[in-house]
């Protein structure tokens, strides 16, 4: 199994990120390259629309508003993975924010490294693409 992990620190307080990210519909709010979102099976699928025309339909695994963090499973999508688990998670660092993404799975097809890095730049992307949106 590898993993990969990223996170970014913000002066934003951890609850206004949280409102900004934490529902398990609200990646396009931050995420650009996730356009669109729909929830499904009393909100614990959501079908994920990418800018590259990708669907990537996700399953919530489990929900805590009060700790700030949810994860999540891939059922289905382009990643050459399987058995992934991800978690996103807002932690208050002081007056502002630590927010993390991290995700463990089994590469099909390309090495542990290869995967790691591709997850791993997602994370990055995604996470620097938010700092950018919780800045304007």
């Amino acid at each position: 199994m590898a993993t990969a992990q990223a996170f970014i620190e913000t002066a934003i307080d951890a609850d206004r990120v949280w409102q900004l990210i934490g529902g398990f519909d609200a990646l396009p709010d931050w995420l650009p390259f996730i356009p669109e979102s729909a929830l499904s099976e009393g909100g614990r699928v959501r079908t994920l629309k990418s800018v590259d025309g990708d669907t990537i339909i996700e399953r919530l695994l489990d929900y805590n508003e009060a700790g700030r963090r949810y994860s999540y499973t891939i059922l289905s999508g382009p990643a050459p993975v399987r058995d992934y688990q991800s978690t996103l998670r807002v932690v208050a660092a002081g007056s502002g924010a630590r927010v993390e993404w991290s995700g463990s799975f089994v590469p099909e097809g390309i090495s542990d490294a290869e995967a790691t890095a591709l997850f791993t730049t997602i994370y990055e992307d995604g996470l620097a693409a938010l700092k950018q949106q919780l800045a304007a």
